[in-house]
């Protein structure tokens, strides 16, 4: 069996820039989760995220992207999005379907996935917010992009996504 190949940060920035978006990236020390890194955070204008990956019990791979602050409540949220009993996924799941490692979830990973195996949730204030930081696939950088870029690197995927106010859920 071969190895699944990925894009990398670098060659995620290269795809980035030659569609015309603005990528810009701050390297810093690693940031494992939210909390973590605030004297980093503090100095990067823009929304900062957080990223979460989860299955459910039918095996569907979900990927959550919403402002840190946000409140995710994972009992309620099936209901909201049609889906089963949601648990985190594993970090072998989380390689295979988005190439990345825990503590490096991010929405950018989405072009890891060409055939759209995992379905993507946008929090209402990340889908507001003027300016979105993610991760470029791995945690010791911090990419923003204006959210017309965002939504303009989703389109390029051609990417389906479902906004949802978490502060409804």
């Amino acid at each position: 069996m071969t190895e699944k190949s990925f894009y990398t940060q670098s060659t995620l920035l290269q795809v980035l820039n030659s569609w015309g978006l603005l990528p810009r990236t701050t390297a810093h020390e690693a940031v494992f989760r939210v909390g973590e890194g605030e004297e980093i955070k503090d100095k990067l204008p823009g929304a900062h995220t957080k990223n979460l990956f989860l299955k459910d019990d039918k095996g569907q791979l979900w990927l959550i992207s919403a402002e840190q602050q946000t409140q995710i409540n994972l009992k309620a949220l099936p209901k909201v999005i049609g889906s089963g009993r949601l648990s985190f996924g594993s970090e072998d799941r989380l390689y295979q379907a988005l190439g990345v490692r825990p503590g490096s979830v991010t929405a950018l990973a989405l072009i890891n996935d060409p055939d759209h195996k995992v379905r993507f949730i946008l929090d209402q204030r990340l889908y507001e917010a003027e300016i979105v930081n993610f991760h470029p696939l791995i945690n010791t950088a911090t990419t923003a992009l204006d959210q017309a870029d965002f939504r303009h690197f989703l389109n390029k995927l051609g990417r389906d996504y479902r906004v949802i106010d978490f502060s409804d859920v």
